[in-house]
């Protein structure tokens, strides 16, 4: 028994010693305790070449066995050589490189003839089913579903998590804090097979802050001037000093704090401050002093750069070093080198056919011995284009050289002078081609067209595709920040496609109000505007989306009621393009007020108006093509029974008020809801037919309803809006308006309507008053309405928090200045009403405008009259629908 056992394993015996290095050769390395290979379950009869006979593929649960067996590339009568086939091994690596499974293992389940059977055995990694988040809260574990790159179901792997891990801390050093600790823990999932929970636990601990910035190494600029480049890496602000430290600064026990706010740039404060310690330092309370590595890294760029502008161009930052201090917070230590300041030496122009020379200098404008400034060569350049053009670059490529090119050589520098060589590739002049629009799902494509100035056949120009995305951005019917302008240049022909993109938003707004009390009984408002109306569409039910629309027309109704007290109806229509060839729009509208002087009877005292108005605008081509006349007529009937409130002697008649309008105005905005540059100025003049000046009547003791019959004067508005991005996202608005109201004949004098009232927000109190243009100050209530002369002057600074086209969202703070007067005579430009305060404006799509604003009244301050407090001179004022002039 013993040696029939013996001959039994020494037969087997060479085929144990060929399998044991094949499955040692192609063994693959798993995750924790896996394994992967080759094992045996029947041997072969033979130990060199066989062919693969069948294929199995077991464990799996959630994969294709058809696409895992095409992952491993073995097939069926493929020949393998065995011990040491590298088909195999690669089959086993294909299947690793997945990253799908935890255990890979190819197995021989029998051996037929020259024939062997395979079964690839995988165990796959888990998937996910869930993740939460712990030790955060919900609205910032909300926010982090968004940037955590985790999906359900998707498989679970050592970097996945990894990776989640990452972005989590990145999230949070992002904002502010520097020590966030993030751990994961997996469990299985007892509800679903093969998956598992993870879950994060977060440690955020406090936000870490820069204490301080200690700069070394500077004599040309101050450590303070260095500072104020770091856009994001600020200092917090210090609130007490030890006393040493100010006894070091100040010789004395006591100082004031009018002398302390000097030194620090205030002009004076009058309170004192009766020890040192503590003392407040109001430099830096409002900004943000977190830690942020990669925005330090570009705030160090810009402190290389403003070094680059004061012509110091081999300045460099020799050494910074980020440390924490005690309290958790760091200092921040930097060592410069200034290096020498540079100078421009002669510039010498380089293949250049269409200009001479001496016209590129002057619209470079750097001459020599101009102090060397990197970042102003390039702007004058164009190697930064600029919306505003006056760059080298857009002198050539608003004359259709696309494929230009201008690049800056220093030829030599000679002692602390560069000499420099503009290097030009002028190219060909590029025509358009072709010009696609796409993402106009509900406008027209030939309302976008007529606004494009890259026409097929023009040459291209840069400054016509600037135009254009401006042009599109002020229809009002895209999201003006996706607008998307690509040229698709052809040098093989010389030509360029441009393909733009635009996203639709809802244009149309719904104004829809009521209320009740306030001494004016009920009270509504309900109202609709369309801004990309199609009149033509009207009948074609099969076309609204809901409503007709897409061909860019205007069409409002407005209704607003007090009961019988106060009752106004508005309708207007806009066709901008008037016959379709020219941007000629033609404006009509209808309206009817009704307002009554007694509420307790309003049919006993009411002033009525009904009138219509027609008017045509010209876009003119001078002074340039951003100015438009328009001309129109203007008509209302005046009702008056009883009023009292107009004027003293004229409560009872009508009158009639015909007048011609002409308006001219140039409108360079860049964008409708949030300009960032550009202008709005419009001069409106209106005249009446001088009748009296036809009549023999004496109007000096005439009756006022005679007098009045036919209102006569000329008049005056005039308004200009500017708007600058001064730095960031801040957005400077400059507005003034004037208005001025004059008469015909003295023995008439001023008309009792068309004259304005200051004051109030324009929405609350009488405000909606029949016959007065309405001017708004915030801070004030109403204090002029029989005015025939205004001034209004408005600076804000604005900040968006949103441009999302479902709701536009900014705040502001402003300074306004304004009075009115009865008579010329009266008139001082200098004795002005003054305001300063805060607000917000809110724009959804659906709802127009929403404002607020707390203004106070300087001006109203008055010991007689006890108004002493901000209770007394400040008003909060509440806009809807529109911006009050």
């Amino acid at each position: 028994m013993c040696h029939k056992t013996l001959r039994i394993l020494l037969a087997f015996l060479p085929l144990f010693f060929l399998i044991q290095p094949l499955e040692a050769q192609i063994a693959m390395p798993g995750e924790g305790n896996s394994k992967a290979g080759l094992g045996a379950k029947t041997q072969p009869t033979k130990p060199n070449e066989y062919m693969i006979g069948g294929i199995t593929i077991s464990g799996n649960r959630f994969l294709d066995e058809d696409l895992l067996m095409a992952v491993t590339g073995l097939t069926i009568g493929q020949k393998l050589r065995l011990p040491g086939d590298e088909g195999i091994a690669r089959a086993i690596k294909n299947l690793w490189k997945q990253d799908l499974f935890s255990d890979v293992r190819v197995s021989i389940t029998k051996v037929l003839g020259d024939k062997v059977f395979l079964d690839i055995h995988i165990e796959e990694r888990p998937r996910l089913s869930k993740y939460n988040f712990r030790g955060i809260k919900k609205n910032e574990a909300q926010e982090l579903k968004d940037k955590v790159g985790l999906v359900k179901s998707k498989v679970v792997t050592e970097a996945t998590k990894r990776d989640a891990v990452s972005r989590i801390r990145k999230f949070f050093v992002d904002k502010g804090f520097g020590q966030t600790k993030v751990t994961v823990r997996e469990r299985p999932d007892t509800t679903v097979a093969n998956s598992v929970i993870l879950t994060f636990d977060i440690a955020k601990g406090n936000k870490t802050k820069i204490n301080q910035i200690n700069i070394d190494g500077n004599t040309v600029a101050t450590d303070s001037r260095l500072k104020r480049t770091f856009s994001a890496t600020k200092e917090m602000p210090r609130l007490t000093l030890h006393r040493a430290d100010a006894e070091s600064i100040y010789p004395t026990d006591k100082i004031t704090l009018s002398d302390y706010a000097k030194s620090l740039g205030f002009l004076s404060i009058t309170k004192t401050i009766e020890t040192l310690d503590p003392y407040f330092r109001f430099k830096g309370i409002f900004s943000s002093s977190k830690f942020n590595d990669q925005k330090y890294q570009d705030d160090k760029q810009n402190l290389i750069d403003y070094y680059n502008s004061l012509g110091y161009r081999d300045a460099s930052i020799v050494d910074d070093t980020v440390y924490n201090i005690s309290n958790g917070n760091i200092n921040i230590d930097l060592t410069v080198k200034e290096g020498h300041r540079y100078y421009f030496g002669d510039i010498k122009w380089r293949g250049n056919t269409k200009y001479p020379d001496s016209t590129l200098a002057d619209m470079l404008g750097i001459k020599k011995g101009d102090v060397y400034n990197q970042e102003l060569l390039n702007k004058r350049l164009g190697v930064q284009p600029s919306p505003d053009g006056g760059d080298v670059s857009s002198l050539y490529m608003d004359d259709g050289y696309l494929f230009f090119r201008i690049e800056p050589r220093e030829t030599s520098i000679i002692g602390d002078t560069i000499n420099f060589e503009m290097a030009i590739t002028e190219g060909p002049q590029a025509t358009i081609k072709n010009v696609t629009i796409a993402g106009n799902n509900r406008t027209n494509e030939h309302v976008i067209r007529r606004e494009l100035r890259t026409l097929p056949g023009n040459k291209f120009s840069r400054s016509d595709l600037i135009r254009t995305n401006r042009e599109i951005a002020n229809l009002g019917f895209f999201d003006q920040e996706k607008i998307g302008m690509q040229p698709i240049p052809h040098p093989e022909d010389g030509t360029v496609d441009i393909a733009y993109n635009v996203v639709e938003k809802s244009s149309d707004q719904l104004q829809l109000s009521a209320g009740f009390g306030g001494g004016i009984r009920f009270y509504g408002n309900i109202g609709i505007m369309f801004n990309n109306f199609s009149l033509r569409n009207i009948l074609r039910p099969k076309t609204w989306d809901p409503l007709p629309m897409g061909d860019g027309q205007k069409f409002s109704i407005n209704y607003q009621s007090n009961g019988s007290y106060y009752n106004s109806f508005n309708f207007s229509f806009t066709e901008p393009w008037l016959g379709g060839k020219k941007p000629n729009a033609l404006t009509t509208g209808l309206t009817y007020s009704r307002f009554s002087g007694n509420m307790a009877d309003p049919n006993s005292s009411y002033l009525r108006m009904l009138g219509g108005n027609v008017s045509i605008s010209r876009r003119l081509k001078w002074p340039d093509d951003n100015f438009v006349f328009t001309m129109g007529v203007d008509y209302r009937n005046y009702m008056l029974k009883a009023y009292p409130n107009l004027l003293p002697n004229f409560t009872d008649g009508n009158s009639n008020d015909l007048s011609l309008r002409m308006v001219i105005a140039r409108y360079s905005v860049d964008q409708p809801l949030y300009p960032r540059n550009g202008s709005n100025i419009s001069l409106t003049m209106s005249f009446t037919p001088p009748v009296s000046s036809f009549s023999s009547k004496d109007y000096k003791d005439a009756n006022p309803t005679d007098k009045y019959k036919w209102i006569e004067y000329h008049k005056y508005r005039f308004t200009a809006e500017w708007y600058k991005n001064i730095t960031g996202k801040f957005v400077l608005k400059l507005a003034t308006k004037y208005g001025f109201l004059g008469y015909y004949n003295p023995d008439i004098g001023y008309s009792p309507f068309g004259r304005f009232q200051l004051g109030g927000d324009g929405l609350s109190g009488q405000s909606y008053f029949i016959g007065r243009d309405i001017i708004s100050q915030r801070g004030y209530e109403i204090y002029a309405s029989n005015a025939t002369i205004f001034n209004k002057y408005t600076a804000e600074i604005r900040y968006p928090f949103s441009l999302s086209p479902t709701s536009t969202i900014y705040g502001l703070v402003f300074f306004d200045a304004a009075n009115a007067w009865g008579t010329f005579k009266d008139y001082n430009p200098f004795k002005l009403n003054r305001d300063a305060g805060v607000g917000v404006r809110l724009f959804l799509p659906m709802f127009g405008l929403l404002g607020l604003d707390y203004g106070i009244g300087f001006d109203r301050f008055d010991r007689s009259t006890g108004n002493t407090s901000f209770k007394d001179i400040s008003k909060f004022t509440f806009m809807l629908g529109f911006e009050p002039d």
